[in-house]
């Protein structure tokens, strides 16, 4: 694309409920891998790649994530508070809208974690989306290759990059990585309230313009304390 987004929004209002015990006083997002928060992790490769604002939601101990972020500059923080409603990974953006603009916007939960390769994924989603194409680039990891991922994949994908859901009782080869580049145009229709953002994904996948773009580098699904130590485990044996 020819204009890099500056703009994001980070998924951080989740429950983690299968991060328990962790959890039981700390949202999942200030649980630390490799002596930094997982939001941390998120809001840094942000940063790194040129984004000034990210939106961050909140919901479970919310009070918490705006303590931490209340000094951060790089990227600039900006709370989209849903403490008081539940709205879904999908009702979670069509609020916070009027504050992303009406431009392309990286999209990522704040629990995603990996190991760049040689140059910065996020950097590659932006060079790679291409509006005239694609409403939707999602971030893609090989599923063999991922640490602490163990399930059957959420897309196939075509050399150009086009993807196709998995099927039920279908393996495919690719899972989501949690970080994207989304057009706000597509939330224009989008219902009020809650909904799952997967809704998007499935109507941008019918008019064959939900893309993927293969990671570079190693990913790891950290949803469980043990994929802590795993994630803490890979961070290590990337810097030795």
């Amino acid at each position: 694309m020819s204009e890099k987004p500056t703009t994001a929004m980070v998924l951080a209002a989740g429950l983690g409920v299968r991060m328990r015990p962790l959890t039981d006083r700390m949202p999942k997002p200030l649980v630390q891998v490799a002596g930094k928060p997982l939001l941390d992790h998120v809001l840094d490769k942000l940063a790194d790649v040129g984004v000034r604002k990210a939106v961050v939601n909140v919901h479970y101990l919310p009070d918490q994530i705006i303590a931490h972020v209340a000094d951060r500059q790089h990227p600039q923080v900006v709370i989209s508070d849903e403490r008081d409603v539940i709205l879904g990974t999908g009702g979670a953006v069509v609020k916070a809208l009027p504050l992303l603009g009406d431009k392309p916007f990286f999209h990522l939960n704040a629990d995603t974690m990996w190991i760049d390769g040689v140059q910065p994924n996020l950097a590659r989603l932006a060079e790679r989306f291409d509006p005239a194409r694609m409403d939707i680039l999602l971030l893609m990891a090989p599923t063999t290759a991922s640490i602490g991922y163990d399930g059957s994949g959420d897309f196939a994908m075509a050399p150009d990059g086009a993807l196709r859901r998995r099927k039920e009782n279908q393996v495919v080869p690719f899972v989501y990585a949690g970080a994207a580049i989304l057009s706000p145009a597509l939330f224009t229709e989008a219902p009020a309230g809650e909904f799952s953002l997967n809704r998007i994904f499935d109507q941008a996948n019918e008019r064959e313009r939900l893309f993927g773009l293969r990671l570079d580098g190693t990913w790891m699904h950290v949803g469980t304390p043990a994929a802590v130590d795993a994630a803490d485990e890979a961070f290590l044996a990337s810097v030795a």
